[in-house]
């Protein structure tokens, strides 16, 4: 899921000399959790002998995250395996899931995926300013992210995912001013999504799997990120109809599930790195615009379930990376040589029940005499001659411009 996981570019960001690293629990701890559950681990082994001298600046600095850390532990109600029996004594760097890094020491990172704990967070935990990753995939804490997580100066990796914090989209997180990776997935989250996370400089966004509702925000392809994943949610109304203008670096966007309607629009060729698009199950309309075949590197396509018509262009199913593309449940009248050739292939190709002449495992008849979406309008870009992909931003503003209020 692109590349934000450099271990170098953290460590760079934590470690500024190669001063020992002090260690709790085994190891400076980077965990990546994947949907409902963690992921891959990578640990930097070493320690510190001798702590820290009274006149030390780093003193205060511990002193302060015993504080916080204590407050936190308060508000922890169930602790079933036992994390935080380690949580003694200020000493806070040999606290399991609790990790530092020198000169100095100071607080890090903290690590507690998949430790089961109930409780909430707290805003004393705003003090520890000088953490890089805060990891909690997989607890049952519960309430919302405290305001005071503005004042996280240096945090770049926030996972709350697979938890119970409910309420409305965490604001408090578009302040938080180098946060780079964002992770609220498996919650219950719900109301509208904020324009500005599209704004905000992240690489990465998991809002999936909660009760977000509303219309995509209009800036939505805006966002620098790499992988943004709104699936499972309540969004409705169209995709934006300006999603690929800004040319971002978006390699992936999941928005299958959910209540979308509309076209996809042409801009979405202009995501010449996008190896994942999945919009199925939603109730999408229209004919698949000529532009998707100007997606080089595509390699899941997924349109299923929804109510998509015309011809599958052999342009898109020709296109070189493709390992997995999905049109069943659609409404799709016209099926090319190209993509004939690839309904042999085994697996990864499902052109089941549409409307495809001669082909097996389509709709009923009756149901093709009515094409949902007939008379929608869609942005199109007018041209007589062979789509030419990296002429595609200019005609795509002009084509905006002209259709705008």
């Amino acid at each position: 899921m692109g590349m934000f996981w450099l271990l170098g570019f953290i460590l760079w960001q934590i470690i500024p000399t190669q001063a020992a690293i002090t260690v709790g629990g085994g190891g400076v701890g980077i965990n990546i959790g994947n949907a409902g559950g963690g992921g891959a681990g990578v640990w930097i082994g070493g320690g510190i002998n001798n702590g820290p001298t009274p006149s030390s600046p780093s003193v205060s600095k511990l002193t302060t995250a015993y504080t916080a850390l204590q407050a936190w532990k308060s508000a922890i109600t169930d602790d079933p395996l036992g994390i935080l029996k380690t949580w003694v004594g200020s000493d806070v760097c040999s606290y399991k899931g609790v990790f530092c890094a020198g000169p100095g020491p100071f607080v890090a990172g903290i690590d507690l995926n998949h430790a089961n704990l109930q409780g909430s967070l707290v805003k004393e935990l705003s003090v520890l300013t000088d953490i890089s990753i805060l990891h909690l995939n997989s607890n049952r804490f519960s309430g919302t992210v405290p305001d005071t997580f503005k004042d996280l100066s240096s945090l770049q990796e926030l996972d709350i995912s697979n938890n119970r914090f409910s309420g409305p989209f965490p604001a408090v997180t578009l302040y938080i001013p180098n946060l780079v990776y964002l992770d609220l997935r498996f919650n219950s989250f719900s109301g509208p999504v904020p324009e500005d996370l599209f704004n905000k400089r992240l690489d990465a966004i998991f809002l999936n799997n909660n009760q977000f509702e509303g219309e995509l925000p209009q800036n939505l392809g805006n966002s620098p990120a790499s992988v943004i994943n709104l699936a499972n949610n309540r969004f409705s109304g169209n995709i934006p109809a300006s999603f690929g203008i800004a040319s971002s670096k978006l390699k992936e966007i999941l928005l299958l599930n959910n209540q979308l309607t509309g076209c996809i629009p042409q801009g979405i060729g202009l995501f010449s790195e996008m190896q994942v698009f999945d919009v199925s199950h939603n109730s999408l309309m229209g004919h698949l615009p000529d532009t998707v075949s100007c997606l080089s590197d595509i390699e899941v396509l997924n349109l299923a379930h929804n109510k998509l018509s015309g011809v599958l262009p052999d342009l898109v199913c020709s296109l070189g990376s493709l390992m997995n593309l999905s049109v069943a449940y659609n409404f799709f009248s016209g099926f090319s040589e190209e993509c004939s050739k690839l309904s042999f292939r085994k697996g990864g190709f499902d052109f089941s029940l549409n409307c495809l002449p001669g082909r097996d495992m389509q709709r009923p008849q009756p149901e093709c005499l009515v094409i949902p979406g007939g008379g929608l309008s869609c942005l199109r870009i007018p041209s007589a001659r062979p789509l030419v992909c990296g002429a595609l931003l200019g005609n795509l503003e002009v084509s905006v411009t002209s259709t705008s209020p």
